[in-house]
């Protein structure tokens, strides 16, 4: 009886810390997608560390928590970063103890080459959609270089056909901006409107019900598929297409930057390795001279 009520009391304690993280991510405006991130590798910290006090523990130790997660649990990169933002966030918004960067060293990335389709290779996919609110959804990532969740959180509000463009507001709001609104899209929009009549959400399921990212994820494989395009083809892909299609274009850098929403421009500039664009597609400015 006594190890029952020990392990209840444990169990307890642990939903209590949980809760406070959740209630702090929520305070700090996170959305669902990292809060579900977030959880999961805290929950992990959580187990190893369970019969130890959190705000007692060495950071030395945190570290070596670390070290496990890359050595002996074959983190990548991306998943290693995860857990040490996890963590960092409970120390630096749950208890206000920050953590150095020496303790907690980051990754370093492999510097991978995005994966891209050519124009031919998306018109084919492109084509093989039929449903209006498939297309309409599928079509708006490719034509605005969004990405899935941007795509799910869309409002009907956010559509600007006055201006052709679109609002994409993120969780936290120090990233909003504006997208393109294609010709077309807006003709496909107009057909889905009368058709659909969506109440709240621009894609929903049901009234007043989000799209599933998943259900999307389904109906763009199943195109890829009966268009025959054998190549890596994601949705993730798609939007990577429209950016490095924008710079074959000329499209300057820093517009592309602005409606992907990268911070830095070297994120934007990954796309300048796979695009077509080189030297022989520069001209010089002498030869636009009459001299």
């Amino acid at each position: 009886m006594r190890i029952f009520n020990k392990l209840t009391r444990e169990k307890t304690f642990m939903n209590d810390i949980m809760l406070k993280y959740l209630r702090a991510m929520k305070l700090q405006n996170y959305n669902e997608a990292t809060v579900k991130t977030y959880r999961q590798y805290f929950q992990q910290f959580l187990k190893f560390f369970e019969n130890s006090k959190l705000e007692e523990i060495p950071l030395d130790e945190i570290r070596q928590y670390v070290l496990y997660l890359v050595e002996e649990k074959k983190y990548s990169a991306s998943s290693q970063n995860n857990a040490i933002n996890a963590i960092k966030f409970y120390y630096y918004y749950v208890i206000n103890r920050e953590i150095d960067e020496f303790y907690l060293p980051r990754p370093r990335r492999a510097k991978t080459i995005p994966k891209i389709l050519n124009e031919q290779e998306v018109s084919k996919i492109l084509k093989n959609i039929n449903n209006l609110r498939d297309k309409c959804m599928i079509f708006l990532i490719y034509s605005a270089g969004l990405s899935p969740s941007e795509l799910t959180y869309l409002r009907i509000k956010d559509i600007d056909s006055t201006n052709m463009r679109i609002f994409i507001s993120s969780a936290r709001g120090n990233k909003d901006r504006y997208v393109v609104l294609s010709d077309k899209i807006l003709k496909l929009l107009r057909e889905y409107f009368k058709m659909y009549k969506p109440c709240n959400w621009l894609f929903e399921s049901k009234p007043g019900i989000r799209y599933s990212k998943r259900n999307l994820q389904k109906t763009f494989q199943i195109a890829v598929k009966e268009s025959g395009i054998t190549k890596p083809a994601t949705l993730s892909i798609l939007k990577n297409s429209f950016a490095v299609h924008l710079i074959e274009k000329g499209v300057d850098i820093r517009y592309i930057q602005q409606m992907l929403g990268h911070k830095h421009s070297k994120t934007t500039m990954k796309y300048l390795r796979v695009s077509k664009r080189d030297l022989s597609a520069i001209k010089s400015p002498l030869d636009n001279l009459d001299v």
